[in-house]
């Protein structure tokens, strides 16, 4: 059980209980650490986490980065590894990757677990992230914003070392600040392929937070309806960072999922 480098420089978290390990994907600015929940509560499970290209200790030095690009890093991860079969953990743009990586290697998912997927968005919506984009290309401090998305004002009074933690991992420079920019570039242009979506046959989980201002209930409702195996739970009281916020709802649901999978 330990962080290492694999022979491409992914970071990553690897512990070895000898089952289906659930690899988990972080969102855009964050790093493997937004996953403390989960591992705690699958302590029994084989877990990978890690960090994505340009995110956490894992370094990216292209111009610009592609959803093929983290894709990619995935399967490496996994080869590198020689881990054959996984279930599929994505938050956010995690989740995206995560729909990528199943519609194009569907032989190493046992089951695919979506947390606060965007599908869809109507232009408005899309105006929105590509604002908050705009102002952040102009250093312009978003992070507060974006702690009102993902927490709710209750848990954030209740939990003041999360507020200090999400905003020292928000509050960015140098390489960090160029590499967040390029894969909130990515986020906010991103276009839902759904002949992909479509084609997805595996057992899926889709879950999202009630009071998710950004993926909501409609987006993850549109994608239940396109993947043809998949299952939606909405989690009740939740924002963006459901997996933290309201953990147990979000551990319980992916553990029914998993061993039903």
């Amino acid at each position: 059980m330990s962080y290492n480098f694999d022979k491409d420089q992914n970071h990553y978290f690897f512990k070895n209980n000898k089952s289906i390990p659930l690899v988990f994907i972080h969102g855009v600015g964050l790093n493997q650490g937004m996953w403390q929940p989960q591992i705690s509560y699958f302590k029994d499970e084989t877990i990978l986490t890690y960090d994505l290209l340009g995110h956490g200790k894992t370094k990216y030095n292209k111009n610009t980065v592609k959803i093929e690009d983290f894709r990619s890093q995935l399967k490496n991860l996994l080869v590198n590894l020689k881990i054959e079969k996984i279930n599929l953990v994505g938050f956010s743009i995690g989740a995206l990757i995560a729909i990528d990586f199943a519609s194009e290697y569907k032989k190493y998912l046992n089951s695919l677990i979506l947390i606060g997927a965007t599908y869809k968005r109507t232009d408005e919506e899309r105006q929105k992230v590509i604002d908050r984009l705009n102002l952040a290309k102009k250093n312009m401090p978003i992070s507060k914003l974006a702690m009102k998305r993902w927490f709710s004002d209750k848990y954030l009074e209740n939990n003041p070392s999360v507020y200090k933690e999400f905003m020292n991992i928000l509050n960015k420079s140098g390489e960090d600040y160029k590499n967040f920019i390029k894969a909130y570039d990515l986020f906010a242009n991103y276009i839902d392929d759904e002949k992909k979506v479509k084609k997805i046959d595996i057992n899926t989980l889709i879950l999202t937070g009630s009071d998710d201002p950004g993926s909501t209930s409609k987006m993850s409702r549109e994608l239940n309806n396109d993947i043809p195996n998949s299952k939606f739970i909405e989690i009740k009281g939740g924002k963006h960072l459901c997996s933290i916020e309201c953990s147990d709802d979000v551990n319980i649901a992916i553990k029914d999922h998993i061993n039903n999978a």
